[in-house]
């Protein structure tokens, strides 16, 4: 009855964080040797900031070392494997604390009990978020696209409805509201052509998004960018503004337009991963 409840309480928190896209990473004891308080197969969840959120997998020796990797593990974008040994035995071994041999990172077990654990930690990052500004033909396919990469899909124009993405921001007067505080990695494509370019772009500037682009030329974009400009939008800004949108492939139609633009946008992606491994 007890397990019963505490797998409900873990499952419960899980479907929780993943609802609300917060990341954070779930450690699993592999092996065991000699006394520990955890076995193999003891679970918990561990927030961003290395706080154990439920779950249980040792006393205050495992918690700590258990915390540090899964911080390590969300920011890395990347499992950790760390094996928590006595300081006797690290020394024997020839380790210190702290390094890391063929993918298993070492930490001290200072607890009296002199146990061995050998845990693994699995990041649950949450899914890329794609928001869209327009509904012409480029936007259109680029949200259908999109919706076999994996990621968090949202329209923003008016009167449209969910049938083709994950969600639909709100077109509010001459401008656009998009969710705040999103969670994880948010690329942002005006793709208004011609129905709302400013708005568009001031939104998009806005969001803090890592990656924002303009479906229209550089011609187009310099003259929109004067505007801002004048209107006292930062340069730094508007230089973050990639234009045309997409990779040069020759695109022509709407849809090589938007595979064009999710090339680009997998590339940023996938390169912002491995600088996060790399400095892991």
């Amino acid at each position: 009855m007890i397990t019963a409840r505490f797998e409900d309480r873990f499952e419960s928190r899980l479907s929780s964080l993943r609802a609300t896209g917060e990341a954070f990473a779930i450690a699993t004891v592999v092996r065991t040797v000699d006394a520990t308080s955890a076995k193999p197969g003891a679970k918990a969840i561990v927030l961003a900031d290395g706080t154990i959120a439920e779950g249980w997998i040792g006393g205050g020796c495992a918690r700590s070392a258990v915390g540090k990797a899964g911080m390590a593990a969300i920011r890395a974008g990347r499992p950790q494997f760390i094996s928590l040994r006595p300081e006797e035995l690290l020394a024997a071994e020839g380790v210190v604390p702290g390094e890391e041999r063929a993918g298993v990172r070492f930490a001290r077990n200072g607890c009296p009990s002199k146990g061995s654990m050998d845990i693994f930690v699995e990041p649950v990052l949450p899914r890329p978020r794609l928001v869209v500004f327009g509904a012409g033909p480029v936007a259109m396919a680029l949200a259908d696209l999109a919706g076999r990469f994996d990621m968090h899909r949202v329209l923003a124009a008016p009167g449209l409805g969910l049938g083709i993405a994950d969600g639909v921001a709100d077109q509010v007067q001459d401008g656009f509201a998009l969710e705040a505080g999103a969670a994880g990695q948010r690329f942002v494509v005006v793709a208004t052509q011609g129905r709302g370019d400013e708005a568009g772009l001031r939104a998009a500037l806005a969001s803090g998004a890592e990656y924002v682009a303009f479906v229209g030329s550089r011609r187009k974009l310099a003259t929109l960018a004067a505007r801002l400009r004048a209107d006292g939008v930062e340069e730094a800004a508007l230089a973050r503004v990639k234009a045309p949108a997409g990779l040069d492939i020759h695109a022509i139609t709407p849809e090589e337009i938007a595979l064009s633009i999710l090339a680009e946008i997998t590339m940023r992606r996938r390169a912002g991963e491995r600088e996060g491994g790399a400095n892991g």
